[in-house]
């Protein structure tokens, strides 16, 4: 009997860690021609995969995947180092996310998820999102903006989960 509870206990803790947090979210550009879908799945307790569709008017819809990042006071460099993997020359215009790493991006980031995500044809896509809860991570929800590698910036909201 001590036994069965044993490996019930076991099977039961196998299956909570294994559950990870999903959710999705939209976004638009301001003049409302380009559309976003985006769906999201938690890795690790700050971190994980973003996956968006953007579609463009009379285009066919392109896919951009990478991986987030939560940025928090405990955040060091060296772990969100992928995000400038590879650095998109083209970008411009958000404070202190320039072509390297910085202790000033992470101070200004706390409390937001980040991303650079892969698109079609080598083509990246970023992301910064600020936080509705940060202590939830991206299920607490948040909004934020994508920038295309046109330059042009996609509005994003992600609901509670």
């Amino acid at each position: 009997m001590r036994r069965r509870a044993l490996l019930c206990g076991l099977l039961l803790g196998a299956v909570l860690l294994g559950c990870k947090s999903t959710g999705q979210g939209t976004g638009e550009s301001r003049t409302g021609d380009v559309k976003a879908s985006f769906t999201w799945e938690e890795s690790g307790p700050s971190s994980g995969t973003l996956k968006a569709t953007v579609t463009k008017p009379g285009g066919t819809p392109e896919t951009y995947e990478g991986k987030f990042y939560q940025i928090t006071r405990e955040t060091h460099v060296e772990t969100i180092g992928g995000l400038w993997d590879p650095w998109y020359p083209r970008w411009g215009g958000w404070p202190y996310w320039g072509p390297e790493p910085s202790d000033s991006f992470i101070e200004h980031y706390t409390g937001h998820v980040v991303a650079n995500l892969s698109g079609p044809n080598g083509q990246r896509l970023r992301c910064q999102f600020q936080l509705l809860r940060s202590s939830e991570g991206m299920k607490g929800g948040g909004q934020g903006q994508c920038q295309l590698p046109s330059g042009q910036t996609i509005n994003a909201e992600f609901p509670p989960s």
